[in-house]
């Protein structure tokens, strides 16, 4: 649900500021990816007889602050918008442009959840420290969240597709750390250059899902891909755990090449239909 908020900052900004929106509450991440690790590492224990416990409880007092904190926050209302009645969702997401969108974003999102959640657990069967899995993370949450202070004005310069493109070829990047060893460092290169390419990939998704809907149609349209693509996010959690345990840590790296290789053709296809549409109209 929290992801959600990027759509709804997107609202409150003229639309050649909006990837600028997204990005912006995109980086907000950031302090979690201190305080989410270092609340793990200093609370995991401090009720012996039932491990995590205080953790729970600390993450959910910051769920009541984040709540209390958002009571103050008034975002506009279209109500025209709300009036108008749109396209039915079933024609929308026939749409190629939302498909390729849907495709990329659940690619996006799913490797980066299949590999930060296979990555601690692999660390664990190599014999490295709970403290060394809650460091990597740490550096990973940032680097999801720390480029967000530069991705939208990256998008508007270059263009979302391209931004998204190269996501994907950091997290080639990622996965070739990956199979190249299995020592600590390994594993923190890995994490940040995931990290780094998510942030990419995700932001520059979100922007493009803003140019596959009219005004009316937003809340559906937006809703949708959030479920496919947080729903895609679900499946790979739980697939991660048993492959690892199954197959180890090289096999995961080798079965996320695969649909990497699958976004980046669909990129490049529909960004050379894309070219190939407006010179049909201008000739």
């Amino acid at each position: 649900m929290v992801l959600t908020f990027r759509f709804a900052a997107a609202e409150c900004v003229p639309e050649n500021r909006q990837p600028w929106a997204l990005s912006i509450v995109m980086a907000a991440g950031l302090a979690a990816g201190v305080l989410g690790p270092q609340t793990v590492t200093y609370t995991m224990d401090l009720w012996e007889s039932h491990l995590f416990i205080v953790t729970y409880v600390a993450a959910a007092l910051m769920a009541v602050v984040s709540a209390a904190v958002l009571l103050g926050i008034d975002v506009p209302r279209h109500e025209a918008a709300v009036r108008t009645s749109g396209r039915p969702l079933a024609v929308i997401v026939r749409q190629p442009q939302l498909i390729n969108v849907l495709l990329c974003g659940v690619i996006v999102y799913t490797l980066m959840n299949f590999l930060m959640t296979s990555a601690p657990l692999a660390m664990k069967h190599e014999g490295l420290s709970l403290e060394s899995s809650n460091l990597a993370l740490q550096w990973h949450i940032i680097a999801m969240y720390a480029p967000s202070f530069f991705t939208g004005n990256l998008i508007r310069r270059c263009g979302a597709n391209r931004v998204v493109l190269m996501e994907l070829i950091l997290t080639s990047a990622s996965i070739a750390v990956g199979f190249a060893g299995m020592q600590s460092y390994h594993f923190y290169l890995c994490l940040v250059l995931l990290g780094f390419g998510w942030n990419f990939g995700f932001v520059g998704a979100s922007a493009l899902v803003l140019q596959c809907h009219k005004t009316s149609e937003k809340n559906s349209v937006r809703a949708f891909n959030d479920f496919i693509v947080l729903g895609a996010v679900v499946l790979g959690s739980f697939a991660s755990g048993g492959i690892l345990n199954r197959y180890g840590w090289t096999i995961i790296c080798a079965l996320a090449f695969v649909p990497v290789l699958v976004a980046i053709s669909t990129l490049i296809l529909s960004e050379h239909r894309g070219k190939y549409s407006t010179q049909e109209r201008t000739s």
